[in-house]
């Protein structure tokens, strides 16, 4: 990852200036490790009359892979050959919004203890960013900039310069312009909007990534016409911490419109806000609607079959109807961590025998998984390639043949009613498909004609009368005497 910081000056005020600003020396090549890699600054150029800093970040893609919390293109998908070969090491990202704060740390606050005047006076700022992920394109792009006063030129990256019909990646050269900005600020939108276009984090998204936006957009996010986009990408769409940033933000609206202080009106603003009823979450929506749809069939045995972190074991494990409980995923890292949330190490001897977790694929049959009373896929056929579906379908209506099988999975049509979802895109970067109602529909309705199975279709979440609900349920029953009698 690489990007450039150029201003000009004059005899009175020369450019090398920049070199105090940044706590960084002209003629000094620096380095600096960081969690992923090795930073180095260096300046191409430095004279009186123009001077450039140059931030080199290059990432270790093994540490990266060892380090990734699942979220984003970084650490995200369990498919070996994923994790290490990716746009990491090139495009710039939240690694790199993390190595300015880190290595220009005292730059971003605005402290110069050298020259402690030089961080307030503006000055010529061009910053360039050879590769920058734009979900949005251009357009997003200049949305972002432009409001906080900088000339900005986006110009897609082809796909290939050979093959010109293949069209533009999602790639961006940008080139930001200002003749009168502080580094300070410059610094604080970089660091808040770069990991926004890329809409993705290499790490895990924690209450105090609040506090973070919220010091580094004093000033300028309040008032920016996308600032709703802009948390809401920045905090990795966790709606409780996008809710607490946006209110925060709202308090310090209301304090800049009286001209008071955020402590003034805080106590009111919590006072009307502490009534209002928070939505059930999507993700706690449908593990409720699987665990009625399990507890309606009878289901004592259960497969969570891609059971990810283990959410919905620990909600099945709370109720005793469910005698065992398996969890099953390719991945053992998902595994690990589900094996932590639950405690088995610390779990009691009669609780643990209800529990296990094994790692499995589904697209092979597997003796473990026969004979149980119920299966469900959550959110998990959508991170298939379309042409491993019919293995996991053999290998759990064919092979396995659950009296039951729950299956939910994206509902494309509710797409639009996202509003930080640009058009076009999937809800996760590791989806290889989502489906429409009709698509889901025809599907769920083969494979049950070919297995002996009947099947019903539930809505998860408010069923929108013109697209639907955001996640459809197929809930399918085994109507063949004799196979149901033997599972």
């Amino acid at each position: 990852m690489f990007l450039t910081i150029t201003t000009t000056g004059t005899p009175e005020r020369p450019a090398t200036d920049l070199g105090y600003l940044l706590h960084k020396h002209p003629e000094k090549a620096q380095e600096f490790s960081t969690s992923y890699g090795t930073a180095h600054v260096l300046y191409p150029e430095a004279d009186a009359g123009r001077c450039t800093a140059a931030l080199l970040l290059e990432v270790d893609a093994v540490a990266l892979v060892r380090r990734g919390k699942g979220k984003g293109r970084g650490g995200a998908p369990d498919a070996a050959l994923a994790q290490y070969v990716n746009d990491r090491p090139y495009a710039a990202s939240s690694l790199l919004a993390v190595a300015l704060s880190n290595v220009f740390s005292s730059a971003m606050k605005g402290v110069c203890n050298a020259r402690p005047e030089l961080p307030a006076v503006p000055r010529p700022l061009r910053i360039e960013v050879p590769a920058l992920p734009a979900r949005g394109g251009p357009g997003l792009v200049r949305r972002l900039f432009e409001p906080l006063g900088w000339t900005v030129t986006a110009e897609p990256v082809p796909l290939d310069t050979e093959f010109p019909q293949w069209g533009d990646s999602r790639y961006v050269r940008l080139e930001l312009e200002s003749v009168d900005r502080t580094l300070a600020e410059a610094l604080r939108h970089l660091y808040v909007l770069l990991p926004v276009l890329d809409d993705a984090k290499h790490y895990w998204v924690a209450p105090d990534e609040v506090d973070k936006l919220l010091r580094a957009g004093e000033g300028w996010l309040p008032g920016h016409p996308e600032q709703k986009l802009i948390t809401s990408r920045y905090l990795a769409r966790r709606w409780s911490l996008t809710r607490a940033a946006t209110e925060r933000l709202e308090l310090v609206r209301l304090a800049e419109t009286d001209d008071s202080e955020v402590e003034e009106i805080d106590n009111a603003v919590e006072a009307e806000t502490e009534t209002e009823e928070r939505p059930t979450p999507l993700a706690v929506q449908r593990r409720e609607a699987v665990t009625a749809a399990l507890k309606a069939s009878g289901a004592a045995r259960v497969l969570d079959l891609g059971c990810g972190q283990g959410q919905l074991v620990q909600t099945l494990l709370k109720d005793p109807a469910f005698t065992e409980i398996v969890g099953v995923d390719v991945s053992m890292r998902a595994l690990t961590i589900a094996s932590r949330r639950l405690k088995l190490d610390r779990m009691g001897e009669r609780q643990a025998a209800r529990v296990k977790l094994f790692q499995g694929s589904l697209a092979y049959t597997d003796q473990r998984i026969k004979g149980y009373d119920a299966a469900v896929l959550s959110e998990v056929i959508e991170h298939l390639d379309l042409p491993r579906l019919p293995a996991l379908e053999y290998a759990v209506f064919g092979s396995a043949r659950p009296r039951t099988v729950l299956v939910t999975t994206p509902n494309v049509e509710y797409n639009v009613r996202w509003e930080s979802l640009p058009a076009g895109h999937v809800r996760h970067g590791d989806h290889r498909f989502e489906w429409t109602r009709a698509e889901f529909r025809a599907w769920a309705e083969a494979v049950s004609e070919r297995h002996g199975y009947g099947v019903e279709f539930v809505p998860v979440g408010p069923d929108d009368p013109e697209v639907g609900p955001p996640t459809q349920m197929a809930v399918f029953t085994l109507t063949t005497p004799k196979e149901a009698k033997a599972a």
